[in-house]
């Protein structure tokens, strides 16, 4: 039986077989750029760091407008699936069976930044190409944080958190934006 198989047939996701996690090869995880103990990967943060980019690109190439369009928002587990990740097999299965608690922070991260750029993508569609590089801005500056965040959870250096008023003072800033 395989990695993947162990860990989808160690019973309920949220409380995985302890017997399985300590199965996991630490050096196999470093290996594969997986850490070893919180099994999460850097690699997810790539999908947001695409968005960012291309966020970034847009004040002097409007026509990117179209590759930010066709972003659309992966779970850890589609990233993987979807990915050329040489180890995606490991990473889903060692997400599976990450700390639910630590799981749970970092999915909860990746849906306010899934958020934020959905919201982002749908009102630059309807925006003049100096509104829309306003809005890219305000947004990266919102999605910095989080990604780094999200790399401190993946990391398991700590909660790199974003105080609310940091939070509130870019939220209210981008909110302007989309009522304009």
């Amino acid at each position: 039986m395989n990695l993947s198989m162990k860990a989808r047939s160690g019973g309920n996701a949220a409380e995985p077989a302890p017997a399985l996690r300590s199965e996991i090869d630490p050096a196999h995880l470093r290996a594969a750029n997986i850490n070893p103990k919180t099994l999460l990967a850097t690699d997810y943060l790539n999908h947001f760091n695409e968005a960012t980019m291309l966020l970034e690109m847009l004040p002097e190439f409007p026509d990117c407008i179209a590759d930010l369009a066709a972003w659309r928002p992966l779970s850890y587990a589609e990233h993987f699936s979807a990915s050329n990740f040489k180890d995606r097999e490991l990473a889903i299965a060692a997400y599976d069976l990450a700390d639910p608690d630590v799981r749970g922070k970092l999915d909860e991260l990746a849906d306010e930044m899934n958020a934020i750029l959905g919201s982002t993508i749908e009102a630059m569609q309807h925006s003049s190409s100096t509104h829309a590089a306003a809005i890219a801005e305000a947004t990266t500056h919102r999605l910095r944080p989080l990604v780094a965040q999200a790399g401190a959870v993946i990391n398991g250096s700590g909660p790199a958190v974003v105080t609310d008023a940091e939070a509130d003072a870019t939220q209210a800033a981008v909110d302007a934006l989309f009522e304009r």
